[in-house]
């Protein structure tokens, strides 16, 4: 019985180790392709010599004459970025702390309402908020990247569920001491929901960094441009140069990674909570 015990968990740490391989080494071999020699750049699973060139390719503008904002790229990515994830998380966790403690004719119907819309695809809805940028005078602005993505709906979703598993006699104690909605949010329900606040950060941060459709759209100008757009104009005609591509791809998942180990502990208790 034992014997047949040790068999069963040694097969379940193969299976893991390799299920485990599989999903990493895609990145594994992006990375290594990204620092490869160019001759030997996906031309074998492993290189055996290492190079920056693709690196210094990336950052010299490749074969073009005019060099390429990529510094100014990357901090127009962090700031649209940075921007919107702030705004969809207060946003989001008001909306919920309404949905999920406040009592208001109209509640159940709203909840539906945000239900419904999370299953509609994002890009019927591309064209009609273009218009309205353009029509604000927002084109080709921070704004413009920002302001449309100030809500997430899925953020709404999120913290419905957790506001709902908190224990009205937490608010109501607030409630004796003075404290109005916005005070007992910020002060009371926000600092006990800090690993669903991890959680949507996160994916919203993730979601947003990723962003290349409609930053295309609404911004025209190169010092505007973020790192996502920069990256799809320079490979347009450079596709031949798999090397400098693949470095592009390493530098534009650094962050998100960065982010995601900075955030482990609290993410996996998150994580946790929307399982259940």
């Amino acid at each position: 019985m034992v014997g047949s015990n040790r068999k069963g968990i040694l097969l379940r740490y193969i299976v893991a180790s390799v299920l485990l391989c599989m999903m990493v080494f895609p990145y594994l071999y992006m990375v290594m392709s990204s620092f490869a020699v160019w001759d030997q750049v996906d031309q074998s699973l492993m290189p055996t010599k290492f190079t920056l060139r693709s690196y210094e390719w990336l950052f010299g503008g490749g074969d073009v004459s005019v060099p390429r904002p990529w510094i100014r790229a990357f901090f127009n990515s962090v700031i649209v970025s940075a921007g919107s994830t702030a705004l969809m998380m207060v946003t989001g966790a008001v909306v919920a702390y309404a949905l999920a403690k406040m009592n208001f004719k109209g509640r159940e119907t709203v909840d539906n309402i945000i239900l419904f819309q999370m299953f509609f695809p994002a890009i019927i809805l591309l064209v009609p908020s273009f218009l309205i940028i353009q029509n604000a005078g927002l084109y080709d602005t921070y704004w413009a990247m920002i302001i449309p993505k100030a809500m997430s709906l899925w953020a709404v979703f999120m913290y419905t569920n957790f506001f709902r598993a908190i224990p009205d006699t937490f608010l109501e104690a607030a409630k004796l001491d003075g404290a109005g909605h916005l005070q007992i949010l910020w002060k009371v329900v926000l600092p006990m929901s800090k690993s669903i606040t991890t959680v949507v950060f996160l994916f919203l941060f993730m979601e947003r960094w990723s962003e290349l459709l409609w930053d295309m759209l609404v911004i025209k100008s190169d010092n505007m441009l973020t790192l996502n757009v920069l990256l799809s104009q320079m490979f347009g005609p450079y596709g031949g140069y798999p090397g400098p591509m693949y470095a592009a791809s390493v530098l534009l998942t650094l962050p998100i990674i960065i982010l995601f180990l900075f955030f482990t502990k609290k993410f996996q208790e998150g994580m946790q909570f929307t399982l259940k």
